[in-house]
């Protein structure tokens, strides 16, 4: 197995790490790590930090690749990985540097309710959730949808399911890009891909997806978090999934039709798993509009399933309980972005595989409310452990595009978790610690043991001490709701 130890890396400043342009001769750019020396070792025990290297020869590269701290490996990039390619430039969109899971991301709410207001009915709420949003493998939703309304999802996204009568206004207004891309084609999601995603609209689906009911457990910067409308003590709701069945079926459709393309292209990778095409040429056009189209049902999936959560919510605590939206950021994605480069504008198109956007102050893509402090960052921890809000800063701009980690990032496999880790006792473990749990599967469980992740509490630390971005408040489970 290729893999990169510490002797081959430049420290640049603490916690960021570089593997010069020099260590291989086809790289376009050299890559940089944020992490902790103890982080890189256990990075260098997959191929995560090779496959790096292999990012940076991908055509119209700029600047660096980037790993985030919590990389670990994936298809073609590593998961926490981010490159940007210069569209006018020659630059290429490479399905593998989005993922599988399009759109994956995270949305929080924060409730009217402190804890002690909600403690006596936790056990009834995790009940009602669990029964609203569907969760699990293969699982469908409440929502079947028809093909022509399947169509106005993947083209209008959030919004559409605003007009037909679900979630709030406020929802559109702190949701990234308001919850649509404007460049979707519903015409290039194959029917295939519509088909798995027909009834697929509000629900969780499995693996590391998951809604959980949470606490403001410490708050780091109190200005920044009135702002946002969080204080201490208060229930916060977590979402986290993304575009199920429909957005990996588009990501697998465009991998096959890239692969025997690459020769056309002259287009040379290290790891065919890198598949790419010409941004600019026709083939790249129409990955983009389906990424787009499958972006627009993921954020349209998330503001369902928030739609559901308030209708539970207030069927246990009453019509007066409230659930506000404070952002919605995706971290499968890629986007146009404006940035310099060596002192010039440039129009980048930047893949963020589990990596999420972290935009500082005065950026005109912020809503009004977080213009002046930056965009809120979502990093969710693991069953038992903390998530946290933080916000993007002007140095993180320079730093990576605007980009920062997406979560803790998995040290062991699935399959590794299941052998290691018993669900049942997993189970009883979180509940000794206050925390509900509603999951059909205790394999399910087990592989999402905290055990089987790095130190969120430490990865958040890289992240706010690298400037990438800075802490805001700490969140603290007390329900967790998973698919098996």
């Amino acid at each position: 197995m290729q893999t990169i130890d510490r002797s081959q890396m430049l420290k640049i400043e603490p916690y960021l790490y570089e593997i010069e342009r020099s260590f291989r001769s086809d790289m376009r750019v050299p890559a940089r790590v944020f992490a902790t020396e103890k982080m890189l070792k256990e990075i260098g025990i997959d191929r995560s930090l090779w496959q790096l290297v292999n990012i940076t020869t991908l055509p119209g590269i700029v600047g660096y690749a980037f790993a985030m701290p919590d990389i670990h490996e994936g298809y073609g990039f590593p998961i926490g990985g981010v490159a940007a390619t210069a569209i006018d430039h020659g630059g290429a969109i490479s399905p593998g540097g989005i993922g599988y899971d399009i759109n994956c991301g995270v949305r929080l709410l924060a409730a009217n309710n402190e804890f002690e207001e909600i403690k006596k009915s936790l056990d009834a709420l995790a009940t009602a959730l669990f029964h609203a949003v569907p969760s699990g493998v293969g699982r469908g939703g409440k929502l079947v949808l028809k093909e022509r309304e399947l169509d106005h999802v993947l083209a209008e996204g959030a919004p559409y399911m605003l007009k037909k009568g679900y979630g709030e206004r406020t929802d559109i207004e702190f949701c990234e890009e308001h919850g649509c891309m404007s460049g979707a084609n519903p015409d290039r999601v194959s029917e295939k891909a519509k088909n798995r995603g027909t009834d697929q609209l509000g629900t969780l689906g499995s693996g590391n997806h998951f809604l959980e009911v949470q606490k403001v457990a410490e708050i780091f910067d109190q200005e920044v978090a009135s702002t946002m409308g969080l204080r201490m003590n208060q229930v916060t709701v977590m979402i986290h999934c993304g575009s199920r069945g429909l957005g990996h079926q588009t990501c697998t459709d465009y991998v096959r039709d890239f692969m025997p393309l690459l020769k056309k292209w002259n287009i040379e990778l290290p790891d065919r798993e890198l598949v790419c095409a010409p941004f600019n040429s026709q083939e790249g056009q129409n990955y983009f509009a389906a990424m787009q189209a499958a972006s627009n049902f993921a954020w349209a999936n998330r503001h369902l399933i928030g739609h559901w959560v308030r209708e539970s919510w207030q069927k246990i605590l009453g019509n007066g309980a409230q659930l506000n939206l404070i952002y919605d950021v995706s971290h499968n994605i890629g986007k146009k972005e404006k940035h310099s480069i060596n002192g010039s504008e440039l129009e980048l198109l930047v893949h963020r595989k589990g990596a999420t956007r972290s935009f500082g102050p005065g950026r005109p893509e912020l809503p009004a409310k977080y213009h002046a402090i930056g965009q809120p960052v979502l990093i969710p921890g693991t069953m038992g452990t903390a998530s946290y809000v933080l916000v993007g800063t002007k140095k993180g701009m320079d730093l990576s595009f605007g980009t920062c980690c997406h979560g803790a990032g998995r040290r062991m496999s699935r399959v590794q978790a299941k052998k290691t880790v018993r669900g049942s006792a997993l189970r009883g473990q979180l509940e000794k610690k206050g925390i509900v749990v509603r999951c059909d599967s205790d394999a399910g469980l087990a592989e999402e043991a905290p055990t089987a992740y790095k130190d969120v509490e430490e990865v958040v630390q890289v992240v706010h001490d690298a400037h990438l971005a800075r802490k805001v408040a700490r969140l603290e489970p007390i329900a967790v709701i998973k698919g098996g």
